[in-house]
């Protein structure tokens, strides 16, 4: 499948065929997905829950209920579903890990590049936990830089997925303890297959034309 015809016939998939289970090949890819994203100064501030038992989807259901009860199902019959969560702060300590990590995988050649680059990360950090003073929103960044490159390699892999911002984060936090570890959930994906009454399936695509959204020079 090419790339362009990967994102043509991908959608947000509104009902899963609950009998039909992704395999553990791709699962295993699934993770590797999640792991290689993209993110600024490679900076990763990210956390992943992923349930596919039908106790761990119950409990993501949780925060699906009331007002966003339109969501439910998407969830309980997902083969999968994945709380992508971001990082709350960025400590020294972190910074300090991530460059550790680096120069373990062979990314230094001599130590002045990795003092450089530990030091051209912190700015960054810095940047926006102290100037810009947004640095939750530029975690959440990252995490949606992932999210876009997540769903098209699941969508490569002949998966089906919906994101949903239309739950009640709180309740993922407490639920899976994430702001005791430094992170509060930010978006749910739902995996699967889509099941043939899916009335999204077979509905046409509609994007604006190229014309009214690029500026070629």
């Amino acid at each position: 499948m090419t790339l362009i015809n990967t994102l043509q016939t991908r959608y947000s998939t509104k009902e899963f065929d609950q009998e039909k289970k992704i395999s553990q090949e791709d699962m295993a890819t699934i993770k590797s997905l999640l792991q290689l994203a993209p993110s600024s100064t490679n900076v990763q501030p990210w956390h992943f829950v992923i349930a596919s038992s039908e106790a761990g989807k119950e409990r993501i259901a949780k925060a699906a209920q009331g007002f966003f009860g339109f969501n439910e199902s998407k969830i309980t019959g997902a083969a999968a579903v994945v709380i992508f969560a971001a990082k709350s702060d960025i400590s020294d300590e972190y910074l300090l890990h991530l460059t550790e990590k680096e120069d373990a995988d062979g990314r230094f050649a001599k130590e002045e590049f990795k003092q450089a680059n530990h030091g051209g990360r912190k700015i960054f950090v810095d940047l926006h936990k102290y100037d810009f003073k947004d640095l939750q929103h530029w975690t959440e960044k990252q995490v949606y830089l992932n999210l876009g490159s997540f769903l098209l390699g699941v969508a490569d892999l002949g998966i089906d997925a919906v994101p949903m911002e239309g739950l009640d984060m709180k309740v993922l936090d407490e639920e899976f303890n994430l702001r005791e570890q430094g992170f509060t959930s930010s978006v749910v994906v739902s995996l699967g297959y889509r099941a043939a009454s899916d009335f999204n399936a077979s509905l046409p695509k509609s994007r604006l034309e190229q014309s009214e959204i690029i500026e070629e020079f």
